[in-house]
């Protein structure tokens, strides 16, 4: 099953997100992430948070994986919110 996590930054933390980011990457490369990446500020410059798209067993898998991501565990999220997701556009891999 798919999940998504969408990871809300506290307020004022892009260095900390820089300073934990290759940590974060090598965490996230050994699991089955189908997308990832930084949500920016209004003016596209700035990273406020993470969407994750990640392939998982269940919810707890999920929910394990984001307790255990770097950046967590840095304090970088004010929030991490996690949901089921299914993959309409493009078709997902058969």
């Amino acid at each position: 099953m798919l999940y998504t996590l969408i990871c809300r930054d506290k307020a004022d933390s892009e260095d900390l997100r820089k300073a934990t980011r290759a940590q974060h990457l090598d965490y996230i490369a050994g699991f089955k992430v189908r997308l990832a990446g930084p949500i920016l500020d209004e003016d596209e410059t700035t990273m406020i948070g993470s969407i994750i798209v990640l392939e998982a067993e269940n919810r707890a898998a999920a929910q394990a994986f984001a307790d255990q991501d770097p950046y967590r565990l840095a304090g970088l999220f004010a929030q991490v919110s996690i949901y089921p997701f299914r993959q309409a556009i493009p078709a997902p891999p058969a």
